[in-house]
């Protein structure tokens, strides 16, 4: 089990997935503004580099995110912190991985990407006896273009997508466009961020939410980011965001969570899947 987790988390460094991959090859064809087309061949050159060699994307390798989706009667639930943790840091020193643990007062480096309550594991538990782990290196420079808003309830659907096009907006190339951004809304304040980072990174890139009222709302906001020019790297085209996802939890009366995350481009993900019997899959 930690042997393909290691490799998973190789592979998420080294190799883009495809629908990032897909998506930012159409840009690069619809790009109008040179500048952007050289960015865009740019990013496009890095990640046949990484891949053909075998060699991270970026040097910000990112910190080790998991999210889980275990079931009930899954047989080794107690053995899959401990092997992640031991993926991480093995890891860390195979690939090898920047080592991106800062003790947040003491600014001591941990040296393998471990420490208290990193990596991070999101669990989820469902009906079955198998696993799935989601494994995302979250880049720093994406992450700090977070952002929780607790919006008046009256403000509505039209505040919101307000909100979220001036976030893009005020982010400009920080976060390195073109990106993915992931759109949480309701909940609470932890719940409108977690939905946010699930559904940027997790659902694939042109994939819309299975309700037509929210998957017309990701197409409105995918329209207006790009209409904004920010563009690749921030310099300027016609493709700030690769795509808009968004989710929503029921709310209280009181309370209107808007949470934003924002992926760049390097939209780094792979999944293992365990079976009951013991047999791992990197997907």
């Amino acid at each position: 089990m930690i042997d393909e987790i290691v490799y998973a988390i190789k592979k998420a460094e080294t190799k883009l997935s495809e629908d990032t991959v897909k998506a930012l090859k159409a840009a690069y064809e619809r790009e109008s503004n040179p500048l952007a087309r050289t960015q865009l061949e740019a990013i496009l050159k890095n990640v046949e580099i990484a891949e053909k060699y075998s060699l991270p994307m970026c040097q910000d390798t990112g910190l080790q995110t998991f999210f889980m989706d275990v079931g009930y009667d899954f047989p080794f639930i107690r053995e899959l912190k401990v092997a992640i943790e031991e993926a991480v840091r093995r890891a860390t020193k195979e690939i090898p991985l920047r080592p991106n643990a800062v003790h947040p007062f003491l600014h001591k480096n941990s040296g393998d990407n471990t420490g208290r309550f990193v990596p991070y594991i999101h669990w989820e538990l469902h009906e079955g006896d198998d696993a799935v782990i989601h494994v995302i290196p979250k880049g720093g420079g994406s992450e700090n273009m977070s952002g929780l808003y607790m919006l008046p309830p009256g403000v509505g659907i039209k505040g919101i997508k307000k909100k979220v096009i001036e976030h893009i907006f005020n982010s400009g190339g920080k976060p390195c466009p073109p990106t993915i951004i992931g759109v949480g809304i309701g909940g609470g304040a932890d719940l409108a961020l977690t939905l946010a980072k699930k559904a940027a990174i997790l659902r694939p890139i042109g994939a819309r939410h299975e309700e037509e009222f929210v998957a017309q709302l990701e197409e409105e906001l995918y329209e207006m980011a790009n209409k904004l020019g920010i563009g690749p790297m921030g310099l300027g085209g016609d493709t700030t965001v690769l795509d808009v996802h968004v989710e929503y939890a029921h709310r209280h009366p009181a309370t209107l969570p808007l949470g934003i995350v924002t992926q760049c481009w390097a939209n780094r993900k792979r999944k293992v899947r365990i079976s009951a019997d013991g047999k791992v899959e990197v997907v």
